[in-house]
């Protein structure tokens, strides 16, 4: 075989292992959610909670403004409350959810009792129809939408940014979905600055990894064999 025509099978065989490898589609993570104690502080400007993560031994206690802890939201269908990188929605149920008016400029802050890498947030009936409500966080606590859609309860659609969203901020009209931070935080504070009766959300962190988004053995196995089958012949073709 010449050297030349050896050369474009390398530089083949390479691209459709890469183009392999990128097909390959982004598994999502299991996602452990806060069970929050019933009561609190129920409070316009000094609200606070407290909950725990299952099975990963962290506590979680937030203070803000709060309009209550609740059992009432459903977060349903699960494909609005999970997706891309989140496997699972919250349960429905049990102390599930902090509720919020909003109005004004109170920090609301969650505090982890140990740091939490990628934390995810799912936001429950944000907004209504023709009022934008948001969730405005701080510039160093980035974050992607990592699903969202309509409610059992409500309908609506799902939570957005940009546009008419302001800056760091996540939006809805009625909205609905999840997101995650990216990062390890120790406390993800933000501002709820438009009153709508009512919305709400909880937080979670990855419990059991799930797969990633490197190709799979049987593919990279495939791809370290091909190389090593074209570089063999390269190398003949060369001492020939």
């Amino acid at each position: 075989m010449r050297a030349s025509t050896l050369r474009l099978s390398l530089i083949s065989l390479a691209c459709a292992s890469l183009v392999l490898a990128a097909s390959v589609p982004a598994l999502a993570d299991t996602v452990s959610w806060t069970s929050w104690n019933s009561g609190g502080t129920v409070s316009a400007t000094a609200g606070s909670a407290s909950g725990s993560i299952s099975g990963l031994g962290i506590t979680v206690s937030y203070s803000g403004e709060m309009r209550g802890v609740t059992s009432g939201v459903s977060w349903t269908p699960t494909t609005s409350f999970s997706g891309g990188t989140v496997g699972n929605a919250p349960p429905t149920g049990t102390n599930d959810a902090i509720t919020l008016i909003g109005g004004g400029m109170v920090v609301d802050t969650i505090t982890f009792s140990s740091p939490v890498t990628n934390p995810v947030i799912a936001i429950w009936s944000l907004g209504q129809g023709g009022l934008t409500a948001n969730f405005t966080f701080n510039a160093n606590e980035p974050f992607t939408i990592q699903g969202g859609g309509g409610s059992s309860q409500y309908g609506g659609s799902s939570i957005f940014v940009g546009g008419t969203c302001p800056a760091n901020a996540v939006c809805g009209i009625e909205g609905n979905g999840v997101i995650q931070f990216i990062g390890t935080f120790s406390s993800i504070s933000w501002t709820n600055p438009v009153a709508e009766n009512y919305y709400a959300f909880t937080v979670g962190a990855i419990g059991t990894a799930g797969p990633s988004t490197v190709p799979e053995p049987a593919s990279l196995l495939l791809l370290g064999t091909g190389l090593v089958g074209v570089a063999t012949r390269w190398r003949k073709a060369k001492a020939n």
